[in-house]
């Protein structure tokens, strides 16, 4: 029998239906292909969104480098920071759903670049740090040199501005006096009682000193405030080397008072961490541990506990403070404090540590502080910025304890 050859065979698939499952084949196929572009494009694009977004964030972007050097300029600050950020691409659906983190995330690096503006160890933060932490006051003496009796004169004078150190907010100043390198021999002016602003008048006299001898000496004045129970807490100090003075007529000089070098040093140190949560408006103070304390009691302890104060604009807003260490010098808190401080008051926040040494039979001790803001000394900064930088996530230092 003859049969068609075109015709199709039972159970054969015909040319068209071959056909049409090619196409479909080829186009799942383009389609599985761009799709797989899309993914690797958009994931490209977002991590250079991302990387321009951590770029402007840093310390050693241009923009950062730009805003410091603009800070001498009156209204330079603000205005950079409403920059759009280069290469930044326009808001999507996913943008749009994340804006509330997004607000944070520039809030953030707005607080972080003008953090940037004052470098530590720069001139304006020093000044910064003058007007803020280490305000400790001045002082004003005179000093000259009588050829015909061989004797130096010196004269305290008065001082202003001293900070108290007394829980009722004041001091009990006096002045000591020493010819460095020789500390064996001081004098030491009468003791204000309760006086923030004291005049002493007080004029001493170095007899029998060669001219020659007197120039080799460096004038070192310290300000103490006087405990009767305790040892005196220093205030500040003054040097100044005598051959840099005209000494053949009385000079008088005003000079800012330093942190003590003679005992800051041995203070100790403090380990703490703190975690910035900008969402909930929150620093957690983790006070960690400390080491090498000054020992404050006669049998050469201490039993020291840590006051936290969160201070706003110069004003006190609440106190918290750990248990006290029974006569250890390396003592372990781990001791965690949260305090409430809203976004917008940050950059008027200061946190203040202070290390005190507990005592039942009279007034506790400081052994040292550390104060934490955006404008305190460079390591305080330091912590501050890595703080804000790094939000919800601990960041512990160690920090010299000072005077």
């Amino acid at each position: 029998m003859y049969r068609d050859p075109e015709a199709a065979s039972p159970g054969a698939p015909s040319r068209d239906v071959l056909l049409v499952s090619a196409i479909i084949t080829v186009s799942l196929s383009v389609t599985v292909v761009l799709c797989g572009l899309c993914h690797w494009c958009q994931r490209k694009l977002g991590k250079r969104y991302k990387n321009s977004l951590e770029t402007v964030g840093t310390p050693d972007s241009g923009r950062g480098r730009s805003e410091k050097k603009a800070i001498k300029l009156p209204a330079g600050g603000k205005a950079v920071n409403t920059a759009p950020v280069p290469g930044q691409t326009p808001h999507d659906e996913s943008d749009r759903r994340t804006e509330p983190h997004s607000s944070v995330s520039d809030l953030v690096n707005s607080l972080t670049s003008e953090m940037l503006m004052l470098s530590p160890g720069s001139e304006e933060d020093e000044a910064h740090e003058g007007c803020s932490r280490e305000n400790l006051g001045r002082i004003q003496f005179s000093v000259g040199y009588n050829f015909q009796e061989s004797t130096l004169t010196v004269k305290i004078m008065k001082a202003q501005e001293l900070p108290a150190k007394d829980f009722s907010g004041t001091s009990d100043p006096f002045v000591k006096i020493y010819l460095l390198p020789d500390k064996k021999h001081k004098l030491e002016t009468k003791v204000k009682r309760k006086n923030l602003n004291p005049h002493w008048n007080e004029t001493f006299l170095f007899e029998g000193f060669p001219y020659e001898k007197v120039v080799q000496r460096i004038l070192y004045l310290q300000v103490l405030d006087y405990d009767r129970f305790s040892r005196n807490d220093p205030i500040g100090e003054v040097s100044i080397p005598l051959n840099k003075v005209d000494l053949t007529q009385m000079q008088t000089f005003w000079k800012d008072l330093k942190p003590c070098s003679d005992g800051s040093g041995s203070r100790g140190e403090l380990l703490l961490s703190l975690c910035y949560n900008p969402s909930a408006n929150s620093i957690i103070v983790n006070i960690i541990k400390a080491r090498n304390l000054k020992a404050m009691d006669i049998g050469g302890t201490s039993d020291p506990y840590v006051k936290v104060w969160l201070m706003y604009k110069d004003k006190r807003v609440e106190k918290k403070k750990t248990v006290t260490m029974k006569r250890n010098l390396n003592p372990i808190f781990n001791e965690s404090f949260a305090f409430d401080i809203p976004t917008e008051k940050l950059r008027e926040t200061t946190i203040i540590i202070t290390v005190m040494d507990k005592d039942k039979l009279s007034r506790n001790d400081v052994i040292g502080k550390i104060y934490l803001s955006w404008k305190s000394g460079p390591g305080e900064v330091k912590h501050w910025k890595d703080m804000i930088a790094r939000p919800r996530q601990p960041v512990a230092q160690w920090h010299q304890l000072k005077a």
